[in-house]
Order: C-alpha cells, then sequence, then structure tokens
C-alpha cells in the first residue's frame, strides 16, 4: 500500500450515517460470546454484552445473514432476584433442561478440551434464532468429574481458575464444536476478550494439523479474526496469573511449538514485566486483524486504554475503529409505535435510510399520545402485579396490599431506570437530595413516578448495598405509590418498562459507558432520554430531541463531582422535563412533549437500528478481513509466508534505520509562515539492510495546541526525491498551513508490509523529532 493511513482527526459533527442502498455481502462469521440473551426463556445473559449478543444473531436472521452463534449453556443460567424484608438481594438459581428450552443435541459425542493434564468432555446444543445457528457448549450433561461438570453451571459464577476453565472452553471448544457440527466460517469474531482462546485452537489446526510454522499460522489467524472490546475501565478486563496460566498451557504450547514466555507476551503490553498477570483484551488486540470499540466515545477511551500496544503512534491513529451498537427494533418498539413508524416509512422501516425517518415529524399528536398511552398503561399493570407478588412472597397479608392499586398512574409522567447495579452508573444519584426528590415525587400538580430496577453482580456487595437503598426508598410509605424498586429485572421486564417509560434516565460517570443500549430500546418506543452525554448518546444528542445532563469529569473529587451532576439533573427534571411534560392544550394534549418526542424517533431511530449495525460490521470490520485472509491464504499460504519474513526482516534491520528532517526555504523555521503559503519539508534516511519498498516515509502536520499536541494531524506520504552514493534517500513533502497561528510538523518512516493491514501492535516507528514549529 501507498500510505498506512491518511486522515485528518477532527471531531465528528453528527452520528455515524446509517446505511442506505444495496446491503454488502457478508462472509460466513462465527460470532463468539459468553453470553446470548436470546428470549427471556433462555436465562443465559446478566445484561448488556448478552442482550446485544442476542439482538446482533436476530438481525442477522432477520436479513439473512450467514452469521453462527457460539456460546455455553449454563444449566443454572444467570440469577433470579429475590429482595428480602432488609432490601439485600439474595440470588435463587434455577435449573434449566436443554431440551425443554427448545435447544437439541448435535455433533455426535460432543467434544473434548485439555485442561492442563486433565480433559472436559463437553455436549453440543443447537438452538435456531431464525436462519441462525446458535451453538451453545454443555459438560454438565458429559461424562466427566464433578469438578469439571460444573464449568457450565452458572454465567460469572465461581473463582479465577473457574473463570479460566470456561473461557478455554468457549474458545478452544467452541471452534472444535464448529467443526464437529461441520461449519467452515470465513471469519471468527469474539465478542469482548472471554472468548479470546478461539485464536490458539486456530493457531493449533494449522501448526500441528497443516505443518505451518508458527508465525505464518499467526499471521493467517490474527488476518481472520475481529475483537470488539466493551470494557471503558481496565479493571473489567479478565486476566490471569502466570502460575494459572502455566498449569493450563503448558502442554498447549508445546503443541504450537512455542514457550510459554512467548505465550505470555501476547497477553501484555510491551512495558509489563514476564510475570504480569495474562491480560485478554490485549490478547484479543494482539491476535486479531480488525477492532473495535461500541460508540465514538468508547473510540477514544479505548485509543487511550490500549495506547501502550501502539507506543510510537499518535493515540488517535490506535486502531480500533468505533462502531456504535444497534438494537433489534423489533424486539423492542411497542406494537402501537411500530405501527406509525411502518405507515409512515415502509414495511420494512427497521432497515431504511436516515432521510425516510423524517417523516415521522409529520406525526399527529394525539395520534402519536394515544400510541404511546397502551405501552404506559401495560407498564402500570405489570408493576402493579410484580409488586403484589413480590409482597406475598415476602409473607406480607393481602389485606394489607390495598396501597398497590394505586401505585402508578399512567396519565402522569413516568421515569424509567434500569439496568445492571453498578457503583459508576449511580443508580443512587436521584437519592442524593432527598428532600428535593420527595418533592418532585408527592407534587400536586406536576407529579413525578420513578421506576428502578437492575441485578447486582453475585459478589459485589457495594451493588447490593445501592439496591438495598433503593428498595429502603421505595418501602417509604408515603412515596410507595410513585417510587418503586422491581424484583427480578429480566428482558420482559425491560421491554416493559421501555414501552412505558416517557423518560429514560441513565446517569453514569463519563466516560464509563462503553455505549448502552437501553435508552436506544426506549426511544424506538417514544421515550425520551435524560442522560449524561456517555456511551451512544455522546452522539445521538441534539438539542430537541431528548435531554443532557451536564457532565463534570473535569473535577477530581468524585464527590464533588456527583454532587454538581445531581444538582443538574433536578434543575432538568424541575425546569424543563415536568413542566414540558405537563404543558398541555386545550384538548389536553402535550404539543410541546411530542413534538420532542417525534425529533427523538426522527433522529435516534436510524441511528440505533441493528440493521446499521451490522452494515457497518460488515463494510469496515468483515470484508476488510475476508479480502486480508485470502490475500495470506493464496498459494497454500505463501502470503502469509512472506509476510511473516517481512516481519522478521524488519525486526532485525530496524535498529540500524536513521531519519533526519529539515524544512525549506532557508528563512528557517523561526521565519513566519504566510497562511496557505508553501514550505518544503525534506528528509534524509538510512535504512541499514532494509530496501525503500518495504517502508513508507510520512508527513505529519497540523496546527498545535498551547499543549504542544499537534492535533488536527495530517498525514502525507513523502516522495523519494533521491538516493545519494553514500546510502542515504532523500525525500520530500510540501506542506501549507491552513490555520493561523502555530503550526508544526514531524517526519517518520514505517514499515510497509506486503499485504494492507491496519498498524500491528508494536509497529516499527521510526521519528525523527516529536515536533518542530512553524512559527
Amino acid at each position: 500500500m501507498a500510505v498506512r493511513i491518511v486522515e485528518t482527526f477532527e471531531v465528528r459533527d453528527g452520528a455515524p450515517a446509517p446505511t442506505e442502498g444495496r446491503r454488502a455481502p457478508m462472509p460466513r462469521v462465527a460470532y463468539f460470546s459468553p453470553e446470548f440473551g436470546v428470549s427471556e426463556d433462555l436465562p443465559q445473559y446478566s445484561g448488556g454484552l448478552g442482550v446485544l449478543a442476542g439482538d446482533y444473531l436476530k438481525v442477522c436472521a432477520a436479513e439473512a445473514r450467514p452469521l453462527i452463534g457460539v456460546g455455553l449453556f449454563y444449566h443454572l443460567g444467570y440469577f433470579h432476584q429475590r429482595l428480602g424484608r432488609e432490601g439485600w438481594q439474595q440470588e435463587v438459581y434455577q435449573e434449566l433442561d436443554p431440551g425443554a428450552c427448545g435447544l437439541e443435541p448435535v455433533g455426535g459425542g460432543g467434544i473434548e478440551v485439555a485442561l492442563g493434564d486433565r480433559t472436559v468432555r463437553a455436549r453440543i446444543w443447537r438452538q435456531w434464532v431464525g436462519s441462525v445457528p446458535l451453538y451453545l457448549l454443555d459438560t454438565v450433561g458429559a461424562d466427566n468429574d464433578e469438578d469439571l461438570r460444573s464449568i457450565t453451571d452458572r454465567l460469572y459464577g465461581g473463582d479465577i481458575e473457574h473463570r479460566l476453565r470456561q473461557e478455554m472452553l468457549l474458545g478452544i471448544g467452541g471452534v472444535r464444536a464448529l467443526r464437529a457440527v461441520g461449519e467452515d466460517p470465513t471469519l471468527f469474531h469474539s465478542n469482548e476478550g472471554h472468548a479470546g482462546f478461539l485464536v490458539l485452537e486456530r493457531l493449533r489446526e494449522l501448526v500441528a494439523d497443516r505443518g505451518l510454522g508458527f508465525d505464518e499460522a499467526h499471521e493467517l489467524v490474527r488476518a481472520g479474526t475481529v475483537f470488539t472490546t466493551h470494557t471503558p475501565v481496565s479493571a473489567g478486563i479478565d486476566s490471569f496469573p502466570i502460575e494459572l496460566m502455566a498449569r493450563y498451557f503448558n502442554r498447549f504450547c508445546g503443541e504450537l511449538g512455542i514457550s510459554l514466555e512467548r505465550l505470555m507476551t501476547l497477553g501484555h503490553f510491551p512495558s509489563d514485566a514476564p510475570d504480569s498477570p495474562f491480560n485478554m483484551a490485549v490478547f484479543g488486540l494482539r491476535m486479531s486483524g480488525r477492532a473495535n470499540a461500541v460508540s465514538q466515545l468508547h473510540r477514544k477511551v479505548s485509543q487511550h486504554m490500549f495506547h501502550g500496544l501502539w507506543p510510537d503512534l499518535e493515540v488517535a491513529e490506535v486502531p480500533i475503529q468505533a462502531i456504535t451498537n444497534g438494537v433489534d427494533a423489533r424486539s423492542w418498539a411497542s406494537t402501537e409505535v411500530a405501527s406509525l413508524i411502518e405507515a409512515r416509512v415502509g414495511p420494512e422501516w427497521e432497515r431504511a435510510g436516515r432521510a425516510d425517518f423524517e417523516q415521522l415529524r409529520a406525526i399527529p399528536d394525539r395520534e402519536l399520545w394515544e400510541a404511546r398511552r397502551g405501552g404506559r398503561e401495560r407498564l402500570v399493570r405489570a408493576v402493579r402485579q410484580r409488586l403484589r407478588a413480590a409482597e406475598l412472597r415476602r409473607g406480607t397479608a393481602e389485606e394489607e396490599l390495598g396501597w398497590i392499586d394505586h401505585t402508578l398512574d399512567p396519565d402522569h409522567l413516568m421515569v424509567g431506570f434500569a439496568r445492571r447495579v453498578a457503583e459508576y452508573k449511580r443508580g443512587g444519584l436521584l437519592f442524593t437530595q432527598p428532600e428535593r426528590l420527595r418533592s418532585l415525587l408527592l407534587d400536586r400538580e406536576r407529579p413525578l413516578q420513578l421506576i428502578i430496577a437492575g441485578k447486582a453482580h453475585p459478589q459485589d456487595d457495594q451493588g447490593k448495598r445501592i439496591i438495598q437503598g433503593l428498595a429502603a426508598a421505595a418501602g417509604d410509605r408515603e412515596l410507595r405509590t410513585r417510587l418503586v424498586f422491581l424484583e427480578d429485572y429480566d428482558l420482559a421486564l425491560a421491554r416493559l418498562m421501555y414501552q412505558g417509560a416517557d423518560v429514560w434516565l441513565n446517569t453514569p460517570r463519563r466516560p464509563m459507558e462503553a455505549c448502552g443500549t437501553s435508552g436506544q430500546k426506549a426511544a424506538l418506543s417514544g421515550a425520551l432520554n435524560l442522560s449524561i452525554l456517555d456511551g451512544w448518546w455522546d452522539e445521538a444528542y441534539r438539542e430537541g430531541n431528548g435531554f443532557a445532563i451536564p457532565s463534570f469529569e473535569d473535577r477530581a473529587e468524585l464527590e464533588q463531582r456527583d454532587a454538581l451532576e445531581a444538582e443538574a439533573l433536578f434543575q432538568l427534571l424541575e425546569d424543563q422535563v415536568a413542566p414540558l411534560f405537563y404543558r398541555r392544550d386545550p384538548e389536553g394534549i402535550p404539543s410541546g412533549w411530542l413534538g420532542m418526542v417525534r425529533a427523538s424517533l426522527a433522529t435516534v431511530t436510524p441511528l440505533v437500528l441493528g440493521s446499521r449495525m451490522v452494515e457497518d460490521y460488515v463494510t469496515q470490520l468483515y470484508l476488510p478481513a475476508a479480502t486480508a485472509r485470502g490475500l495470506l491464504e493464496a498459494g497454500d499460504g505463501r502470503g502469509a509466508a512472506a509476510l511473516a519474513g517481512f516481519r522478521a526482516q524488519v525486526r532485525r534491520g530496524w535498529p540500524r534505520v536513521r531519519l533526519a528532517a529539515r524544512s525549506r526555504p532557508a528563512g528557517g523555521l523561526s521565519t513566519g509562515v504566510e497562511l496557505g503559503s508553501e514550505r518544503v519539508v525534506e528528509a534524509v534516511v538510512e535504512l541499514g539492510e532494509l530496501r525503500p519498498h518495504q517502508v513508507v516515509v510520512q508527513l505529519l502536520h497540523g496546527p498545535v495546541t498551547g499543549s504542544g499536541e499537534m492535533v488536527p494531524a495530517v498525514v502525507e506520504t513523502m516522495a523519494l526525491d533521491r538516493a545519494a552514493s553514500n546510502g542515504r534517500l532523500h525525500y520530500r513533502a510540501a506542506l501549507s498551513p491552513l490555520i493561523p497561528g502555530p503550526y508544526g510538523f514531524a517526519v517518520r518512516v514505517v514499515a510497509d508490509p506486503p499485504v494492507p493491514e491496519p498498524w500491528t501492535p508494536e509497529a516499527p516507528v521510526r521519528l525523527a523529532e516529536p515536533l518542530r514549529l512553524l512559527r
């Protein structure tokens, strides 16, 4: 390729445009995930990651995309939540029968996976999600020792060793399961790092079965792998100590023909000590040819998080793309609102383009208000039923439950808040000013109603204490008809809340929400988002299509930051949200509110469609990955061998590469430069044993900030001007400053592999000087 990256790094004005027109053809992809939220009848999910995976399968099935799902079947699933009288979360597990869940056994006798010096056997189950097969591995029903049977007992249970066993089964066993059932995908997509070990089994196949060297096999496997990171904080990434890795992978390393030390480096940053834990996200990025974050803001966070893998690149060049999550619209939109959309956009509205949704701005007030009412009434009925069942389960007498018949009013403003309960999500932010919240809830003319739901991880006592506090507030006799905490948040309850809430509240500490899709689902039924500008809402928000809570992340003290953001939230509720909802025309319709609902439907819907998300994966990741894999496999893998040889040559020769740069004319760098005038930059390069066709010399230039950063930076290829007899190569390029003020440039030489690809981790880069200024 001529240029590795040519990009102007700018702040995007707007969300990614939904795909319009003809769909790109998709190669066959195996999609690995530790959890799948396909339906409430198959509780193999804990939260957003699994629900996203389930929606991904559903959208691909609806569009006849060639996708294969791979996961584990947890016999106890994820827990049912019960609250004791003191409000403390209790986990209740229920044994699941695969046959009763609609799964069918496939793959004959199943598969085996070596776990160190032991072997675990797993059965293979298949569930059809439309036209998409989902294969789930199960050790409980196979012939195993008791401790190995428990590997697939429950989702996210057990200690770190239990987690490692699960991830080995998912990754290594998942690939073997595909072979056992006759599936031969072109690409492998790891949804988070939990399935990362799938690349090791594919390496083993190439080394042990086809006789390739590890380096050639590495190139082939990497080219055909896609990795999605969902985690915006390092603490959320799985990592395994070297002692555990040695116990479970020494034998596997022998089959790969590498040492344990080399395997460990694949899960390390360059700066990590040799005995550092094995990081599954780092491993995923090193072993995938294409990687993405799940929103535009999350991309920036991820580029900073993983910059250490590409230390010589600009942060904005770290090759993690952004594909904002979407949802299966048909699964979440209320029947009433979906009918309104279909009547104006068309029967296949979930695949329509952005411009088509502008027609939703013409929906009449009364028609939209009536459509919204159906979801509100269903939610009120469901809340009362669930509250009664929970109270009776705790032993409350039926005659004491009369108040439940008066809980919530479908004509009053309903605010929904439901998600996994974790400290950074700040489910208790509204409760930091209890009297102010009480005033909103008990307001006689403009009452607010608050419906809350969510589970804490079984081992998260901090999350359980948050739930206990929420439950205590909801138990207040004066507030309990307007403040509700609902037990056992699942897909069914989520759907009711999305379709019935007027406002969907989200209060994470920015930028700790990678994407978040609950607000997307609520918006499809006409709810307005009231959220911190984090995750997907950061790119979807426009004035008039919802409410943005200001963020004060510049404040170092969390307590002060939380207080400021709580204050901003209350001001929005008091001054904007409640007044607008209760401002009615002579017919009793909130026309101003419905104007915002129409704006939300017109602008948010095209962004959150799962069809847009899938098409983005196909065009940005799958098709380039399939092309790269095809080039490397050509000629029985000669392309992979050539690429591996190139990397080895560059590693040997790179220490002898030298680079120096200067600018002309002779006036010097201290001379002023006219806006738009041309400045010539020259570079002198010594390549040692490398050749000119193996490198690219690049000029980076752009305005310089007060902190000394060159942002945005333009990257251009410099032309080889002449070669001197002493082995020095002279390159040149011209730049024209287009922005007044401090302007800078830098020159670098980078390795240019024979196959087009994104930057590889620890990509060889030689920088002439960090930055030179043209004043």
